[in-house]
């Protein structure tokens, strides 16, 4: 048997506490009535109800402070406001504050119903995508994060474990890890993902420039200021602000930082004004910030204030049971970007990519992806359409290089090595062959010189 739709109905006038009273419990509603909103507010913390009703215009605590003490104590609260004619800019407010709808006094029956009704199918349709959405999330799949194996299973479960509280999160992990994905992961199924998620790229800007992006600056605050400023923590006000490579932030900014998580708030460069913000912070790094701090460049107490939810990004090489997974879903995602028609790729293609090392993780999966999709003119991406650094057994490590057919002269074979081998480092320094060099530890100029004795295609890569 369904249990019928509960409904609250918090309003001081008694001829409307009976009006509704008998008009929602003809409708088939079970109906609770509470006089003002203290009292309601204690009954919305003991029971659980499908929809509240509540009135603006109350003697003591108003609809508005109640509204605001409802969401926080359940943030997917429905509620409909009864409002008079002359409070109709507050019901406005109230919209904006998390209400559903209002309806004005003296209301029609069937307006009234009506709008509970869509109320409560709205209520319907968003339990519903949460319910295909959680199906799907274990699915091998968290948003845009994908992953079968059980050390990301393990990292979704921290998702959805962290993704609801205010708690502070640091996400370690080598680059191209999707430690950004990790980030809008738990901030959309955060309280705050209606809310603004603000990316600050650490390492991209000198500490000045990083403060003013960071708290903003009023005008005249150095030199260049002529207009005020907004920063990035007001713009992410009641949000989320992600750090990536939060290491590479100077020890003063850090300690401005360090003020904003304990204080909540902070005054723009050149300022006397102080701002408060609510913004949960999300930090992310490619480096041991424990030995950081040993080296005296990253502030322990910052350290603890961050390291309250830590989240480990697995390298691709140690998740290599989610490269098929990862691979249909970006042959799929470039193809259906570039118009192709791509089945996927060959099994060997698959073997060879499940047996690489991948430094850049999965990045640079995707990109190389990305890549042969663009270059394929089959339905199928073969080993053709690979970059040669993959197709060099040579280069796998722990592997033995087989013993080659033909001649086994000495100093040819070692040639056939030498090229494959730089061919290879190549393709994981993207073509640079000053990054090349030093991972091969030569100099630039030998490594050139070896290039064009062995007749490399350097734009190959």
């Amino acid at each position: 048997m369904t249990q019928p739709v509960r409904i609250h109905v918090i309003d001081d006038e008694p001829v409307i506490q009976d009006v509704l009273q008998q008009l929602l419990t003809s409708e088939g509603f079970e109906v609770t009535i509470s006089p003002n909103g203290e009292e309601g507010l204690a009954k919305h913390g003991q029971q659980a109800f499908d929809l509240l009703l509540l009135d603006l215009l109350m003697p003591g605590m108003n609809g508005l402070d109640v509204l605001q003490a409802v969401r926080r104590i359940d943030p997917q609260a429905l509620v409909v406001i009864i409002t008079a004619n002359a409070s109709v800019e507050s019901a406005i407010e109230a919209m904006k504050r998390g209400a559903f709808d209002y309806v004005q006094k003296p209301f029609k029956h069937e307006e009234l119903l009506l709008t509970i009704q869509r109320a409560l199918e709205h209520k319907r349709l968003q339990a519903e995508n949460i319910r295909l959405r959680g199906e799907l999330e274990r699915k091998f799949s968290f948003g845009a994060i994908l992953g079968r194996s059980k050390v990301m299973a393990s990292v979704f479960d921290l998702i959805r474990a962290a993704a609801p509280t205010r708690s502070t999160i640091l996400i370690q992990g080598e680059s191209g890890t999707g430690k950004e994905l990790v980030a809008r992961a738990i901030h959309q199924n955060s309280n705050r993902a209606g809310r603004p998620f603000v990316t600050v790229n650490s390492g991209s800007l000198p500490p000045d420039l990083l403060e003013s992006h960071l708290f903003g600056h009023v005008k005249g605050a150095f030199t260049g200021a002529v207009n005020e400023k907004e920063g990035l923590f007001e713009a992410a006000d009641e949000g989320t602000i992600f750090f990536d490579e939060i290491s590479s932030i100077s020890m003063e900014t850090q300690a401005k930082l360090l003020r904003v998580m304990q204080e909540k708030e902070f005054m723009r460069l050149g300022g006397t004004k102080t701002i408060r913000v609510d913004v949960r912070i999300i930090a992310a790094t490619n480096t041991d910030l424990e030995e950081l701090i040993l080296q005296k460049t990253f502030r322990k107490d910052l350290y603890y204030r961050l390291n309250v939810i830590k989240i480990d990004l697995p390298p691709l090489r140690d998740r290599k049971e989610d490269i098929p997974l990862l691979v249909k879903h970006f042959v799929d995602h470039f193809a259906k970007e570039n118009g192709k028609d791509i089945e996927g790729v060959s099994e060997d293609v698959l073997e060879i990519l499940e047996r690489s090392s991948w430094p850049g993780n999965v990045r640079e999966l995707e990109n190389m992806i990305e890549r042969a999709v663009v270059f394929t003119k089959a339905r199928v991406i073969t080993r053709e359409n690979l970059p040669a650094f993959l197709l060099a057994p040579e280069g796998a490590p722990g592997q033995a290089a087989a013993i080659p057919e033909g001649s086994l002269d000495l100093k040819e074979q070692t040639l056939v090595f030498q090229k494959r081998l730089i061919e290879a480092t190549l393709g994981r320094a993207k073509g640079v062959q000053k990054t090349a060099a030093a991972m091969l530890g030569l100099k630039p100029t030998t490594l050139n010189e070896m290039i064009k004795r062995l007749k490399i295609d350097v734009d190959a890569f």
